[in-house]
């Protein structure tokens, strides 16, 4: 992509040490144009994740729209943000930070996206990387959402491989499973990024030192940082990841499937969320045209494009190259 060619994307966030990741690959990427960056809660509280967002981006000479979003699920009761993955900062417990000017923009997270997508019907894509609350409020506030945005990619779910938070239950979606369905039943150009592709990549930490050492600046040196907390906890997890120290790349791969879909095989049916008892958050795909008894899988519930796998390879070099490049 040449920057003629830039998509506009929305970024919807929890930040978050992925999400930070996902936010720089974006940023340096000339195929993308970051026009807003709305936060929910999620890997940290919506405060948090708005201070984050605000300051990610200007420690990387940004001037893009932060604003703040949905504090709780639209049903569940809330829970307490994983601290020990993403650091009680969202980003691996920075011993310091810059000052900074920067402040949000006053909307909420929802009236910018639907103020943003009424100004650029067709336009926008929303990447979304965390529990879904925004969307659906937005959804609520102009039904015909679906119709104005462009595409929709969600970091978000898992179809065969194993859960992170149940066996098998996805953390974004298991952390508003209400607002999830909602969102896959909504009827625009879906897109899932779940654990079947995520749990494929491993990042080194070694390849984040490298990105630092390039380029000497605080952005990169604060990802770094965040990153080798992500990746203590990641290799204490799982002995294959350990072998590498690194972490998986959960939300950079929704970026990835926006800037080289031809990188996954991709499947599409329609998906439904199950929103209570043992299997709270899991995310259900029709994989054969027969009919079924139990309702919500009838032809109103249109197919999301899901991926199933990737160029593992392909991928970590493009994220490598990315973030190696004059973007700062």
């Amino acid at each position: 992509m040449s920057n003629t060619t830039a998509r506009k994307v929305i970024y919807d966030t929890d930040p978050g040490v992925d999400d930070a990741m996902a936010l720089y690959y974006a940023l340096a990427h000339p195929g993308i144009d970051v026009v807003g960056i709305t936060t929910t809660f999620g890997n940290v509280t919506v405060e948090q994740a708005a201070i984050n967002g605000l300051y990610l981006t200007e420690i990387a000479g940004k001037n893009i729209p932060v604003t703040q979003g949905v504090k709780t699920p639209w049903l569940k009761a809330p829970g307490t943000p994983p601290d020990f993955i993403h650091g009680g900062d969202g980003l691996g417990n920075l011993p310091s930070r810059v000052p900074t000017k920067s402040v949000l923009d006053p909307r909420p997270s929802a009236q910018f996206i639907v103020d943003m997508a009424r100004a650029h019907p067709g336009e926008i894509t929303l990447v979304a990387v965390g529990p879904l609350g925004n969307l659906a409020t937005a959804l609520k506030l102009e039904p015909k959402l679906p119709q104005l945005l462009q595409e929709v990619i969600i970091m978000g779910g898992t179809i065969d491989e194993p859960g992170n938070v149940s066996p098998v239950s996805e953390a974004n979606i298991w952390n508003d499973p209400h607002s999830a369905d909602f969102v896959f039943t909504a009827g625009w150009k879906l897109t899932m990024v779940g654990l079947d592709v995520t749990h494929q990549l491993i990042l080194p930490l070694a390849l984040f030192k490298k990105v630092a050492d390039h380029h000497k600046h605080v952005a990169t040196d604060v990802l770094h940082h965040a990153v080798a907390f992500y990746a203590d906890f990641y290799s204490g997890v799982y002995p294959h990841v350990a072998k590498i120290h690194g972490c998986f790349g959960h939300d950079v791969l929704a970026f990835v499937a926006l800037t080289n879909p031809e990188m996954f095989e991709v499947q599409s049916g329609r998906i439904r969320v199950a929103l209570d008892g043992a299997g709270n958050g899991q995310t259900m795909m029709r994989r054969r045209n027969i009919f079924y008894p139990q309702p919500g899988w009838g032809d109103e519930v249109p197919d999301t494009h899901v991926c199933m796998n990737l160029q593992v390879d392909a991928a970590r070099e493009l994220i490598e190259s990315t973030l190696m490049s004059n973007w700062l």
